[in-house]
C-alpha cells in the first residue's frame, strides 16, 4: 500500500482546511503563497497544543472564536507609522503636486492593518494643506485589527520611534503635536480621524467600491501567489481613475500583471505608478 510522505499529508490536510475555511466563513485563503502561508498555520498548530492540521480545522470548523483567533493569527499585521520613510518622502515631491489639481480626493488604502500608516498619510496630507479635500477609506480583511485602527490608540513606547521615522519622511513638525499622551498609550487627535472610514474589505472575495485618485497596497501583495496577485491588481485596476496613483510594498512589482503597461513608473525605487490608459 502507498504511503504518503508526512510533508505531502500536511500539504493535503492544509489544502482542506483552507477550502473548508472558504466554504464555510467565505474567506479566501487557497491561493495565498504556500511557504509562508504553510509556516503560519503550523505555529498556529503548535500553539494550539494540536496533533496536526486536521484537528485545527475540526476546531476551526465547529467553533467561530477559534476561526476569529486564526485569522487574527494569520492575516500579517505587521506595520508601523511613516513604514518605508523614502515612499512618503517620495510621495510629497511627485504625488501631491498632481493630487493638488483636484477639488476632492479620494484615497484608498487597502489593507490598512492596525491603522499606522493610515494615519501617516493623513499626517502628510494634514501638513501639504490637502487634507481637507480628501477623504481616505481604510480597510482590512480582518475586523480585530480595522476596530483598533478606528479608535487610534497605540503604546506610548513606540512614540521614539515613529517620531524618528516621521523625521525621515519629510516632516514638517514636532511629531508630538499629532497625539496626546495618557500613561502608557499614545492617541492621535480626532483631525486626523476627521476624513478617514474605516471599514472591513476582502481584497480577494470583494468587488470594488469606489472609484479612486489613489490606492495605496503595500506589503500585502506579497502573500499571494501570481494567480492571486493578477486578480487583486485587477480590481485596483478597475478602482482606480484614469491618472489615478498607485502605491506598492518594496518588494511588489506590476511585473506580468495583466494591465502592467497602462501604468507610468512614478517612482521605480519607492513603487510609485500612474494609470495612463483605460
Amino acid at each position: 500500500m502507498y504511503q504518503s510522505h508526512p510533508n505531502e499529508l500536511e500539504d493535503i490536510e492544509i489544502q482542506l482546511l483552507l477550502e473548508g475555511i472558504y466554504r464555510y466563513y467565505g474567506f479566501d485563503f487557497r491561493n495565498y503563497a504556500m511557504a509562508s502561508l504553510k509556516r503560519r498555520i503550523l505555529n498556529i498548530v503548535r500553539s494550539e497544543n494540536l496533533n496536526n492540521v486536521s484537528s485545527l480545522q475540526e476546531k476551526i470548523l465547529h467553533d467561530r472564536k477559534c476561526f476569529e483567533s486564526f485569522l487574527l493569527a494569520l492575516t500579517v499585521n505587521v506595520t508601523t507609522m511613516f513604514r518605508d520613510p523614502s515612499f512618503y518622502v517620495s510621495f510629497r515631491n511627485k504625488v501631491i503636486p498632481l493630487l493638488r489639481t483636484y477639488p476632492f480626493i479620494r484615497i484608498w488604502h487597502a489593507g490598512c492593518s492596525t491603522g499606522e500608516e493610515v494615519y501617516s498619510m493623513a499626517i502628510l496630507l494634514t501638513e501639504e494643506g490637502l487634507y481637507h479635500r480628501c477623504r481616505i477609506y481604510a480597510t482590512d480583511i480582518n475586523e480585530e485589527v480595522v476596530h483598533k485602527a478606528k479608535i487610534g490608540i497605540y503604546p506610548l513606547r513606540s512614540m521614539q520611534e515613529y517620531t524618528k521615522l516621521y523625521q525621515l519622511a519629510g516632516g514638517k513638525k514636532a511629531f508630538s503635536e499629532y497625539y496626546t499622551a495618557d500613561y502608557n498609550s499614545a492617541t492621535f487627535v480626532p483631525s486626523l480621524k476627521a476624513n478617514i472610514v474605516f471599514s472591513v474589505h476582502n481584497l480577494v472575495t470583494d468587488s470594488s467600491f469606489n472609484e479612486f485618485n489613489v490606492i495605496l497596497c503595500r506589503n500585502v501583495l506579497i502573500y499571494f501567489n501570481y494567480h492571486l496577485q493578477n486578480q487583486v491588481h485587477n480590481l485596483l485596476y478597475k478602482s482606480l481613475r484614469i491618472f489615478g496613483i498607485l502605491g506598492l510594498g518594496k518588494q511588489e512589482s506590476l511585473l506580468g500583471i495583466t494591465h502592467e503597461h497602462k501604468y507610468e513608473v512614478l517612482d521605480k525605487q519607492n513603487k510609485l505608478f500612474r494609470r495612463v490608459a483605460s
